[in-house]
């Protein structure tokens, strides 16, 4: 079968250790003999040859070696090429714990979303070998990948080399990075920096309220007489309950701070229950004989509005949305990587386009009491090692955007800048993106919010089950969005860096919402805001049945960027 799809030159040339640009690539498909070309590159080029460049490619076929006489008799027929690319694992070095196993891959339906505003979800029903009745229910529950998915050997497994070019449109893409903050942080822990992080926020939140309502500071309700209507925007600086049952709620502003009585018999007091500290929200209500209280009659929050219309894309094209993979774990599910990664290079994945990675590339080290104990990689350095060479299992036509993790070797506290330059030259397979964590990313006009989520384990310890839950993660992220902010609370679980700006507040509404760290499957739409929590790749750890965690492993959510449904691809 003639090497003239990208896809093919890309995988031949990983199997065989290279990385390679995408101008280089074109130039290859574009030559005479493209089998030839690929075969003196990997023959002429220095062992110490990292990254193919395209000046390379142009100096091979400059030689004049390539003559027409070499392109009609190639040293290597096509048919041997092909073969050589049927198994990606057959490769000088092989990825430590990537021992492939075999296995359909499914397309499942995705787990259902609650009823709220719920997306139109196009699931797949037939797998890729034709069998028809392969699709079933998702299974969310208890995953855990089967020991052969680290011990089985090559010859348990056939990959085809894909026949077809992923897209004829190239041309079309288009990845813009927004908000990235990597080699921008200012904060240096003073007192000062929480005074300018906390100003900034209010006053860009408060922004999106100021036009709703009469806003007046703290200082001023302070002086106006009782029984005035009043208004305020500020930062909930406290919630407690009284005696009576009631809500007092305490703003504050730049001014000073000012209490709320929410009764307990308003229709709108089971919103106090969603309360965080430091969120922004603006208050309505009316002064007591005293001017010392408002009793509340209303509560705005920034919010998505109703009004949002998603942007999409131009054309039938589909990006992959997945999050920790924690490569390095004894754990890590090497099998189910495969077999996604063989699905990307099928037809089935044509128009897969675009792969986002919401952090935890690696397992990391000391993260959790005796990590080291499950782990199966313990170097870092050497874990984002065996990640480039996983990563290099995927289609090297495709655009990658990555974002670290709590277990990625960035700064714990949030924003998290994007990894150094040791650790980028590392994971340097298919020149994928780099940002920092949150980061907005545009890709062919849809806003994709990149978030890992560590915020939302203490969203969901704060709130009511009913309005954020580890079973539907998705409901929590809709909590973030009508907050307008990643990490609303300060002082808690979630580490927070105070910089001159806040770079974790949602400016402007995106068409997704990206996260991870939470290892479950859910997605939802709020407000015609998709929000989707990924999943992860890694089974069950012991630490994880210690907290009670039972991750949904394995899962692919592939989303059509031009209608913004979904569909959810089964590996394990």
């Amino acid at each position: 079968m003639p090497l003239e799809g990208s896809a093919r030159i890309v995988q031949r040339l990983t199997s065989c250790g290279f990385n390679v640009e995408r101008e280089a690539v074109t130039l290859i498909a574009g030559s005479a003999d493209p089998s030839r070309t690929v075969d003196r590159l990997v023959e002429e080029l220095d062992d110490d040859v990292l990254v193919i460049a395209t000046a390379d490619v142009r100096a091979i076929l400059e030689t004049g070696l390539e003559t027409e006489a070499e392109a009609a008799s190639p040293t290597r027929s096509d048919a041997a090429l092909a073969t050589d690319t049927d198994d990606p694992t057959d490769r000088e070095a092989r990825p430590t714990g990537a021992t492939p196993d075999g296995g359909d891959v499914r397309a499942e339906p995705s787990p259902s979303a609650d009823g709220h505003d719920d997306p139109s979800i196009s699931t797949g029903t037939t797998p890729p070998d034709g069998d028809s009745s392969a699709a079933s229910p998702p299974e969310t529950e208890g995953v855990r990948e089967p020991s052969s998915d680290r011990s089985s050997s090559d010859e348990d497994r056939s990959t085809s080399a894909p026949d077809f070019e992923r897209s004829g449109e190239t041309d079309a893409r288009s990845v813009e990075i927004e908000g990235d903050m990597t080699g921008q942080s200012t904060g240096t822990g003073a007192y000062r920096d929480f005074v300018t992080v906390f100003r900034d926020r209010l006053e860009r939140l408060g922004s999106k309220l100021r036009g709703r309502v009469n806003h007046r500071p703290a200082s001023s309700i302070e002086s106006m007489p009782g029984g005035s209507d009043v208004a305020m925007v500020g930062l909930v600086n406290d919630v407690r309950s009284t005696a009576s049952g009631h809500w007092l709620v305490e703003l504050e502003d730049t001014t000073g701070t000012f209490p709320f009585l929410v009764m307990k018999d308003r229709d709108f007091a089971g919103l106090v229950d969603e309360l965080l500290c430091d969120e922004v929200l603006a208050m309505e209500g009316t002064l007591a004989d005293d001017s010392g209280i408002a009793f509340v009659d209303s509560i705005h929050f920034p919010d998505v509005p109703r009004t949002h219309e998603p942007s999409t894309a131009d054309r039938h094209v589909q990006a992959a949305l997945i999050s920790d993979v924690h490569v390095g774990s004894e754990e890590f599910m090497a099998g189910a990587w495969n077999r996604f990664a063989e699905w990307l290079h099928s037809e089935a994945a044509q128009h897969v386009e675009y792969l986002c990675i919401a952090g935890d590339m690696v397992e990391g080290v000391g993260i959790y009491p005796d990590q080291d104990e499950e782990l199966d990689i313990v170097d870092i350095y050497d874990q984002y090692e065996a990640f480039n060479e996983h990563l290099k299992r995927v289609p090297g036509d495709l655009e990658i955007v990555m974002i670290p993790g709590n277990h990625d070797a960035v700064r714990l506290a949030e924003p998290q800048p994007g990894f150094d330059e040791e650790l980028r030259s590392i994971m340097s397979a298919h020149d994928a993106r780099i940002s920092s964590n949150p980061s907005v990313v545009d890709l062919e006009g849809v806003s994709i919010l990149m978030y890992h989520g560590v915020s939302l384990d203490e969203v969901i310890a704060e709130l009511p089950a009913e309005s954020a839950s580890y079973d539907e993660p998705h409901k929590a992220m809709y909590q973030l969005l009508k907050k307008r902010h990643v990490a609303p609370q300060f002082g808690g679980h979630t580490r927070l860096a105070p910089e001159e700006r806040d770079y974790l507040v949602i400016e402007d509404v995106p068409d997704i919402f990206h996260t991870g760290h939470v290892h479950k499957l859910g997605f939802g739409k709020y407000h015609d805001v998709l929000a989707i929590n990924s999943g992860c790749w890694q089974a069950q750890t012991d630490f994880q049945k210690s907290v009670n965690i039972d991750p949904d492993a394995g899962f692919a959510p592939i989303v059509d960027l031009d209608t913004l449904d979904v569909t959810v691809q089964k590996f394990r």
